[in-house]
């Protein structure tokens, strides 16, 4: 009962540690994905290569270019004075993670004309006069400057063609916000990947483009639980913990199936040998119950000397079968009232031979023998019938020699009453280290001492 209460709060304790576990997983990554991160790149950013330091990063590339003579302040200037660049900004996701949304700010350092992009919406600061000038194109490559309040310069270009720049001074900047249409294939970037956005600028050809801005990148990053360890731990432990559930489940159940057999055996086994015995203790009615009770009383015994389960139970049916040789004693010898005959005694005491004999066979019961032919041995060698002395004795003989002696001395026989309880005290405290095992007397009168074995129980049988 103790273990298999450790079992069950073994099995409480694990599924709630893991359960404890997913959960912890669950908040750890719900906090990572809350975060919001940014990181500024400068002149570094023209490279064509990502820099994998950082979780996320911005590289920027240059490609084609047109040079232009913009005549902004109407000088009459035909001098080709700008330069027209596609900047390429590729986003690379450099985690194990999704990209769950990201912008990208460009801070002006210089003066610059944003003529186009494509696929994002841009958001436009401008300052002047110390107010703020904000406004958000979807698309740059087709809009109508009237409808917003940004500074646009229109420039007339070749084939009829109207350029709209919008004007970005020192101190200005741009917040490019991705597409998150399947089309343009923005967002998320998933792990290991990247997406380049693309916006056309114009700066003075003088100026260097690697100092003309510089670059805000924000992100947030999604991480799916199943990257978490402590998720395939609780989850591995989990499983384990099923299958352990499972095949303890299974050997429990056998081993209720083999215990309730093996009660129902040790029943069969009890009421047939009772049966047995008691034919012999019909056949003296002064004895009837002897048996039965030499029995309870060495069980208690055994129990007191450490004895358990299984083995207790072989001890009592052992003690059970002590006398199972009376058997083939004559009634007319067992049950006579009168002094015995020196032949007659000779008779009486080969119950304990022929009770060996038979339990002999009886090999499920081990030592089953042992009980029968020893009962009557003395401690000090002077027993029967091979005068074994101390220690050679069996135990079990040696316990239901004081069981049996008291359970006589304590009943009625043919040939006297039934000896008072002083008396059989002092005479299991006399006869110690002569007639029996002090140990075990000494056990008896404590058993005697504390009623658990009394001299008249009515309830016993």
């Amino acid at each position: 009962m103790k273990n298999r209460r450790i079992i069950i709060l073994s099995f409480v304790v694990s599924i709630l540690l893991f359960i404890s576990l997913l959960i912890t997983s669950m908040i750890r990554v719900g906090i990572y994905n809350s975060k919001n991160y940014d990181d500024t790149f400068a002149s570094e950013a023209f490279t064509d290569v990502a820099d994998t330091s950082k979780r996320v990063s911005i590289n920027v590339t240059l490609r084609d270019s047109w040079k232009k003579a913009f005549d902004f302040d109407n000088t009459g200037n035909t001098e080709q004075n700008y330069i027209g660049h596609t900047y390429d900004f590729t986003v690379s996701n450099n985690t194990k993670h999704t990209v769950d949304d990201f912008y990208f700010t460009v801070n002006f350092n210089s003066e610059a004309y944003v003529s186009s992009a494509w696929n994002g919406a841009i958001e436009f600061h401008q300052f002047s006069s110390g107010s703020e000038v904000v406004d958000t194109i979807p698309d740059l490559r087709s809009y109508d400057p009237e409808d917003y309040n940004l500074d646009i310069v229109t420039v007339e270009s070749d084939n009829d063609y109207t350029l709209y720049l919008v004007k970005m001074a020192p101190g200005d900047y741009l917040v490019y916000l991705p597409s998150d249409s399947s089309k343009a294939m923005e967002m998320p970037i998933e792990t290991k990947a990247s997406t380049t956005p693309g916006i056309n600028l114009f700066t003075r050809i003088d100026d260097d483009v690697t100092t003309a801005f510089t670059i805000n990148l924000e992100y947030s990053l999604h991480r799916t639980i199943t990257t978490d360890p402590l998720f395939w731990t609780s989850i591995i432990g989990m499983g384990i913990w099923i299958i352990v559930f499972v095949v303890v489940l299974f050997f429990s159940l056998q081993i209720r199936k083999y215990r309730l057999r093996h009660e129902r055996d040790n029943v069969i086994i009890n009421e047939s040998i009772e049966t047995f015995t008691g034919f012999i203790d019909a056949k003296d009615p002064y004895t009837n119950g002897h048996s039965k009770r030499v029995a309870i009383y060495t069980r208690l015994i055994a129990e007191r000397m450490g004895f358990s389960g299984e083995e207790l139970d072989n001890i009592y049916y052992i003690a059970l079968l002590h006398d199972c040789g009376k058997i083939g004693v004559p009634d007319n010898i067992l049950g006579k009232p009168g002094r015995l005959t020196d032949e007659e005694f000779e008779i009486i005491k080969s119950h304990t031979v022929r009770g060996g004999e038979i339990l002999s066979r009886f090999k499920s019961l081990e030592n089953a023998h042992e009980g029968a032919l020893y009962h009557h041995e003395r401690y000090d060698g002077r027993g029967y019938p091979k005068g074994l002395k101390g220690e050679e004795i069996p135990l079990i003989a040696r316990m239901i020699c004081v069981a049996d002696s008291f359970d006589a001395m304590n009943s009625n026989r043919v040939y006297r009453k039934k000896i008072s309880s002083d008396y059989i005290i002092d005479e299991l405290k006399n006869n110690r280290g002569t007639q029996f095992d002090p140990k075990i007397a000494d056990i008896m009168l404590e058993l005697l001492e504390e009623g658990k074995i009394k001299f008249d129980d009515p309830d016993l049988l």
